[in-house]
């Protein structure tokens, strides 16, 4: 009986150095398979549109101007994508990051975000594409009373999203603060002139996340929003703190009690005083420390961030 044995292909011996002198020329260059933009045929799954494909966290240094004139280079996480259209296999992603470099060294931040969406939208013929850049922002901020002052660092986020031929500008801000509970302030009270007991209300560190479009040509500064949430909520934590700071600081959390309610309200009238801001949206974390759980609230105004289902991990990603 004879056996068939399987089909082994020969390969040429192949080297395993690596050929430090080797050089791409064009014609070698246009020999390389691009898979990514094949033909329909090799689309796997459904045949739809993809609202986002692209690339998170891409991160490289850009310049920001600040309010006072000057400026500062800050490491920026970038998260861009577009849209894929229902009959195209995929996107060439290191076009997202080349574009970004090559406006980076020449621009500040939004010229950056600008000038970019228009070289890869063209690039990747994409019908919509979205740009964000995540970043911490350093301001020097004194303290209630001893003179002392240190950096506080806020978490804000520019986005620029161009749909349909329009350009929303959006910037995504995170503010911090202290929020002590007015009904365990009450309660503190009532125990100190009933009964001459000593107690202490509760407070815990809160964070708010303010989203709002940018309208109008007049720019709307990071210190600007830092301020609006100042005057909203004035019990920012503190950076640097001696006996004197932290009694002022106990004294200003007693004057401004807030429940999560008042905070995203709060929020909300300051923006809407604001002629910069459009629509916008107030999330904000009450981190209890009475309940083994987290008071939260949400505040949209218009139909920008006007949303019916919420993301799971809409307030679980809000950590003070």
């Amino acid at each position: 009986m004879t056996r068939n044995k399987p089909f082994v292909p020969v390969y040429p011996a192949l080297s395993r150095t690596y050929p430090t002198d080797f050089k791409v020329d064009e014609q070698y260059r246009a020999s390389l398979p691009d898979l990514q933009n094949g033909p329909a045929s090799l689309i796997v799954g459904a045949r739809k549109v993809i609202q986002h494909v692209g690339i998170s966290n891409f991160r490289l240094p850009i310049r920001y101007r600040r309010k006072d004139g000057g400026e500062i280079v800050l490491e920026t996480s970038v998260t861009g994508s577009v849209s894929l259209d229902a009959d195209r296999k995929g996107i060439n992603m290191s076009r997202i990051m080349r574009s970004f470099y090559a406006h980076a060294e020449k621009q500040f931040s939004l010229g950056v975000l600008a000038a970019a969406v228009s070289d890869y939208k063209d690039h990747l013929e994409s019908f919509d594409a979205r740009l964000q850049m995540r970043l911490s922002y350093p301001m020097r901020v004194e303290s209630l009373r001893s003179g002392l002052s240190g950096w506080q660092y806020y978490d804000i986020a520019m986005e620029l999203i161009d749909q349909g031929g329009q350009r929303l500008k959006v910037m995504h801000f995170d503010y911090v603060y202290s929020s002590t509970c007015p009904c365990s302030l009450e309660l503190s009270e009532h125990a100190r002139e009933s009964r001459s007991q000593l107690a202490t209300p509760h407070s815990q560190r809160s964070i708010a996340r303010i989203s709002a479009v940018m309208e109008g040509e007049e720019k709307l500064w990071f210190e600007d929003m830092v301020a609006l949430c100042r005057r909203a909520v004035a019990t920012e934590t503190q950076v640097m703190v001696k006996r004197e700071d932290e009694q002022a600081f106990a004294e200003l959390n007693a004057a401004n009690p807030i429940f999560v309610e008042d905070a995203v309200r709060a929020f909300a009238h300051e923006l809407e005083l604001e002629p910069r801001v459009g629509d916008f949206r107030v999330i904000a974390s009450h981190q209890e420390s009475l309940h083994s759980h987290d008071a939260v609230s949400l505040l949209t105004e218009g139909p920008t961030f006007a949303q019916v289902s919420l993301d799971p991990m809409t307030f679980a990603g809000l950590r003070a």
